[in-house]
């Protein structure tokens, strides 16, 4: 006779564990302390084996018959049931070992650790790299299994698609995974050692900048005659009175921007030396704010993304801009206004540094070791940016401008 729902569920516990058998050697076991577990023994070469079924209510009588129905299955094809179990049990051991220690499961890891050390755009290029280039091709392996032909190989078809740098930045970014799995203990080598000189360097290409005076008071002018959106208008106008980096330039944000004290704090979190960087405004740079805030003051952003306020201007718009001005990528770029004022103020006699404070350039740990790092120089740095503004209003009228310099103290 075989049992129903109603039989186990009122099954009572006894002084000693009794069976409720279903048939076919499938039996709840009743333990005195009222749990249930459902057992089928079986025999197999001639020995006696119980196999658990599961535990009731968790386990009920129909999903105990169903378990029962394919173990009795396997047995009849000659396999040990207990035995298939064991060894599906360590499959799934060994596939959850083998997906926590894939190099994208360990890069991963390696991310969350690192990524808050860094500025934001450097996390969303090293996150980007990764996704787009390395965990297509060997993502999945286990880090262990990565061999340094099997990295170069992976980093040969990102060469072959004529992208040479981001194959070297990949090599670097990899070897840091690496060295990180190695403290972690998820492996004990890094492959990227036995790749040296295997990627091809290429030269790198400074960003094109013009230094000219007589060029710089021409492409002024050109700016002023821009008839484009009126917030790249700005834009253009406002980089060179400030040569800040154009990530810096275009995630400005109002709250950041104190007018009637002629001041721009951009937080650490954006700046590449994760540090606060102070950028005094000349009255020129002002003007050019306050001529702005009608138009993008309620919003977050100064310069906001022509395609809806809730995020900053994109990237390539200065630079889109300028080619609309007849300078192409070889004659100057949006990064290149740092480049102009860096040459002309040392050429003009400002204090070294003086501008590589205001360039916000600085060894790592100067930054970490100076409390008040942001302020540093900022009474010439004042003067300097007031005076950088001014001549550039004399190169734009044509004229030949001599710049008065004040060393700092």
């Amino acid at each position: 006779m075989t049992l129903t729902a109603l039989d186990i569920k009122q099954a009572k516990p006894a002084a000693k564990p009794y069976k409720l058998a279903d048939g076919r050697g499938l039996y709840a076991l009743v333990n005195p302390n009222g749990s249930k577990w459902w057992r089928w023994d079986y025999r197999i070469a001639g020995k006696r084996k119980t196999l658990s079924m599961g535990t009731y209510p968790e386990t009920t009588l129909a999903e105990a018959r169903e378990k029962h129905a394919a173990a009795r299955k396997l047995l009849a094809q000659g396999a040990d049931p207990s035995d298939e179990r064991q060894e599906a049990k360590r499959q799934r051991v060994e596939a959850q070992q083998t997906a926590t220690g894939t190099f994208e499961a360990v890069t991963r890891e390696w991310m969350v650790r690192e990524h808050p050390k860094v500025a934001k755009v450097t996390a969303n290029k090293n996150r980007w790299l990764f996704e787009t280039f390395l965990f297509p091709e060997i993502g999945h392996l286990p880090i262990t299994a990565i061999s340094p032909r099997i990295l170069l190989d992976a980093l040969r078809k990102i060469e072959a698609a004529g992208k040479q740098e981001t194959a070297r930045r990949a090599k670097i970014k990899a070897g840091q995974v690496f060295r990180f799995a190695i403290l972690e203990g998820n492996t004990e080598t890094d492959p990227t050692a036995a790749l040296r000189g295997a990627i091809k360097r290429i030269k790198h290409k400074h960003h094109a900048a013009i230094t000219d005076p007589v060029k710089i008071g021409q492409l002024l002018r050109d700016i002023d005659g821009f008839t484009g959106q009126l917030v790249t208008h700005a834009a253009l106008k406002f980089a060179p009175l400030v040569f800040v980096r154009p990530g810096e330039l275009r995630g400005a944000e109002w709250s950041e921007v104190d007018l009637d004290g002629g001041m721009w704090r951009i937080p650490s979190t954006r700046m590449k030396m994760k540090a606060d960087h102070l950028v005094p405004l000349s009255t020129q740079a002002i003007a050019v704010l306050r001529d702005l805030q009608p138009l993008t003051g309620h919003g977050r952003y100064v310069f906001p993304s022509l395609r809806g306020a809730s995020r900053p201007m994109s990237e390539n718009t200065v630079n889109i801009a300028l080619r609309g001005l007849g300078y192409d990528g070889d004659t100057m770029t949006g990064h290149g206004f740092r480049a102009m004022a860096s040459s002309r103020l040392n050429e003009m006699g400002w204090d070294e540094r003086v501008i590589e404070r205001q360039l916000a350039h600085a060894e790592p740990n100067e930054v970490k070791g100076a409390y008040n790092y942001a302020a540093k120089y900022l009474e010439d740095r004042k003067r300097m940016m007031q005076a950088w503004a001014d001549y550039q209003d004399g190169l734009r009228a044509g004229g030949q401008v001599i710049a008065f310099k004040s060393k700092a103290s």
